[in-house]
């Protein structure tokens, strides 16, 4: 049995060159195609961020199943590249942990834990192809 912890909303017009904004006002971009001029972000860097705010919670779920805390100065560093190839676009990720106090090999095993914890890793598994680092 599934509950709906939250939807959000959002409503964009004119794709990469256009504007996204979510029912509740929190959320008001304006938008602008990768590596362009213009003003706004892209949905690369949208997604990064999403991704990358998500995995840092799910480290911490992760640390915490081991009854340990991560520093508030932890970071994950997302990198989405839009890849251009025969079949059209695709993207790839990586996701790059900076966890510090922590050594080496845990922070290894805490960044795949985490990898099988976070809702957006789950949504893009073996979809897209990411790579886990830690920093």
């Amino acid at each position: 049995m599934s509950t709906v912890i939250y939807t959000g909303k959002t409503s964009t017009t004119g794709g990469r060159d256009g504007a996204s904004r979510s029912s509740d006002g929190r959320l008001d971009v304006t938008l602008s195609p990768p590596g362009s001029s213009g003003a706004g972000t892209n949905p690369e860097q949208l997604f990064a961020a999403g991704w990358s705010a998500c995995f840092l919670g799910a480290i911490g779920r992760a640390a915490a199943e081991r009854q340990l805390r991560v520093s508030a100065d932890a970071a994950i560093n997302a990198e989405i590249d839009l890849v251009s190839n025969d079949g059209g676009y695709v993207l790839q990720a990586r996701l790059n942990a900076k966890l510090p106090g922590i050594e080496m090999d845990l922070a290894r095993s805490l960044i795949e834990r985490a990898h099988q914890l976070c809702p957006y890793s789950k949504a893009t598994r073996g979809n897209i192809a990411v790579e886990l680092n830690v920093a």
